[in-house]
């Protein structure tokens, strides 16, 4: 005969085990292939003429506004997920951002990881995230990629009470390592990249090696010529749905 005690305990860790599965469950969608094989929406996987071309951690006042100025030269229009801390320290960012044909999404408040669950902290975040973009902006943002593409539970819940619609990416070019050249973020973008895929870079260094941003700065224009040599337009991921769908990936409409 089990104790009350002990019946208790049992009750209570598996309760805990329940929150653990609840909160890092979703996290195995970082893995590339799980993506491309049963979440193709999460992959960033939209029309096979596009490429959707994003970029992580800004506004940064020191590097974004170069990023801005490549991108009119190559008359290339991207998303940016954005960090609501930053972007409340250089709303102007924001705003050049919108007026120049870009999307502003969100990152998140923080660029944290998520070790414990903490559903009320992640809501009441990226709700705040969501409300400055659109603040600052005068457009509400559609978007939501996590840090470090580590999508719990509690972040998925907290997406879904702010209308956003989580997406990682298809392919990256780790412009973010101390090792990274702008020929070597280019092989590895290529090395995934393809028809409708999303392609993650970072307009900031403020979460990599120190100036990694000029290095994805100068691969820019060659990733872009390399998407437009296989054919395909450069471009938002509000541009990016399968045409004809209605809904950008198949996602379900935005929760009430």
């Amino acid at each position: 005969m089990v104790s009350a005690p002990g019946a208790a305990a049992g009750v209570l860790a598996g309760g805990a085990l329940a929150v653990a599965a609840w909160h890092i469950g979703p996290a195995a969608t970082w893995l590339p292939g799980l993506r491309t094989a049963y979440f193709p929406g999460l992959d960033g996987r939209g029309a096979p003429g596009r490429v959707a071309l994003t970029f992580d951690d800004g506004p940064d006042p020191l590097s974004t506004p170069h990023f801005l100025r490549a991108l009119e030269a190559l008359r290339v229009r991207a998303t940016f997920f954005v960090l609501g801390s930053r972007l409340e320290r250089a709303p102007e960012l924001g705003r050049r951002m919108v007026a120049a044909g870009h999307e502003v999404a969100v990152h998140g408040w923080e660029h944290d990881r998520p070790w414990l669950p903490r559903p009320g902290r992640d809501a009441a975040e990226l709700a705040r995230a969501a409300a400055g973009v659109q603040r600052i902006t005068g457009r509400r943002p559609l978007w939501y990629r996590p840090p470090y593409g580590i999508l719990t539970g509690g972040r998925w819940a907290a997406a879904r009470r702010t209308g956003l619609r989580p997406v990682l990416w298809s392919a990256w070019g780790r412009d973010w390592t101390a090792s990274a050249t702008p020929d070597g973020v280019v092989a590895e973008a290529a090395a995934r990249l393809g028809p409708g895929g999303t392609l993650l870079l970072h307009d900031s260094d403020a979460y990599a090696a120190p100036d990694s941003w000029r290095v994805t700065l100068a691969a820019l224009p060659h990733l872009v010529a390399y998407c437009r040599g296989l054919g395909l337009e450069v471009g938002r991921l509000g541009d990016h749905g399968h045409p004809g769908s209605g809904v950008p990936y198949g996602f379900p409409g935005r929760a009430g």
